[in-house]
């Protein structure tokens, strides 16, 4: 199977099932409308969506939705894109630009030089 990529409101659905696991397309779409306000065939139409795309694996009887790719996959997939659409896929270049603007907290600084010293 190829990168999944998904757009936000995909990304909305995937966080319901990521968070419990096993949903009826039903209660997705009653959920999705209280929070994003979607009707339910938007809802549908996103489910069917995913499942297409290999995401959401479907079940019966009670069109009950998994996910079929995990949080972490999708995080991996969508910082790699992102590094490589604007950092010219450099690592380096993100964390100098990224530190330059946002100072780390003492704890972050700790946590990074742990990270680095398991990988170096």
């Amino acid at each position: 199977m190829g990168e999944i990529r998904l757009h936000e409101g995909e990304l909305n659905v995937m966080e319901l099932l990521w968070s419990n696991k096993v949903l009826a397309a039903k209660d997705i779409a009653k959920i999705i409308k209280e929070y994003i306000g979607w009707e339910k065939n938007t809802t549908y139409t996103v489910i069917k969506r995913l499942i297409d795309k290999g995401a959401i694996i479907r079940e019966d009887p009670g069109f009950l939705c998994k996910a079929a790719i995990s949080k972490q996959s999708v995080q991996r997939i969508e910082t790699k894109v992102l590094l490589d659409k604007l950092f010219n896929g450099s690592l380096n270049t993100f964390l100098v630009e990224y530190i330059s603007n946002e100072p780390l907290q003492q704890t972050e600084v700790m946590e990074l030089r742990r990270i680095l010293s398991q990988h170096a």
